[in-house]
């Protein structure tokens, strides 16, 4: 019984390992050993999802808190904030703000609202919001103070988890395509139980390290997700890869953009 039980804990081991992998390689640049994208490896993707955003948000801290160490330029600092999240992922989730943000400016009926998401040619209003959306980055990160810097890496976990979270309870779009593939693959209970627990781990990390500031994040975190649901049902009438990657981008310039000014107003 002792071997057996020994066998079963290394295959469980060697399954969420390999999950492990096929999360950061399908949402990250960064260099994974090679695991088959089959069903089994993506029972538990989404539990390992929010471990990118941590990638992310060390990141981040470390760039601001050289950046004031020793004495960059802020301009220059804020410019690698922003670029930080696009290195790491390779831009996947900006893809779809600007899919979405083409869909949504057409005005069409929901079948071509859902055609235009799946076209990979990018539209005037897809350039429009890539340009407004950098800038706004930008501008809130040329703002940063040590406060709002110490709720940044939070952002990062706290969108993933929240948008894994919608990708397995969402109704969705449509039968085909990534998010329907993935969460068929998902083991809903679980992932559900699984980013229940990481919200609740970074709401009391938040409230621990400046309560103010992690309510008032924590709280457009939210908002952003409920507005995700009524807009993805409303316009499309169930979620898509694309909006997942529209409302994380949205929900992370959002809670940085709360944590500067409420830094400097709370």
């Amino acid at each position: 019984m002792g071997f057996q039980s020994g066998i079963k804990e290394e295959k469980s081991l060697k399954m969420l390992w390999n999950n492990f992998k096929v999360a950061f390689a399908m949402y990250s640049k960064i260099p994974m050993p090679m695991a088959d994208w089959n069903k089994e490896n993506m029972k538990y993707t989404f539990c390992f999802f929010p471990f990118i955003g941590l990638v992310i948000g060390a990141l981040s801290y470390l760039v601001g808190w050289a950046g004031g160490k020793f004495g960059f330029n802020p301009s220059f600092v804020s410019a690698v904030l922003v670029l930080v999240p696009v290195v790491v992922t390779g831009g996947i989730h900006v893809d779809g703000l600007l899919d979405t943000s083409d869909a949504l400016s057409s005005w069409q009926e929901r079948t071509r609202r859902l055609e235009i998401l799946k076209d990979s040619n990018s539209g005037a209003f897809a350039v429009i919001t890539c340009a407004v959306y950098f800038m706004f980055y930008y501008g809130v990160y040329s703002q940063i103070s040590a406060r709002a810097l110490a709720m940044i890496p939070f952002t990062f976990c706290l969108s993933r988890t929240l948008s894994g979270l919608a990708i397995v309870t969402f109704p969705k779009a449509k039968k085909t395509g990534s998010v329907s593939a993935m969460a068929r693959g998902a083991k809903d209970r679980q992932v559900k139980a699984t980013m229940c627990v990481y919200l609740l781990i970074l709401l009391v990390g938040m409230l621990l390290v400046d309560w103010k500031l992690g309510l008032l994040v924590y709280g457009i975190a939210i908002l952003v997700y409920a507005l995700y649901y009524r807009n993805a049902m409303k316009y499309f009438g169930g979620t898509t890869g694309d909006l997942a990657g529209c409302f994380l981008s949205l929900c992370e310039v959002f809670m940085a953009c709360g944590a500067v000014l409420g830094a400097l107003w709370l």
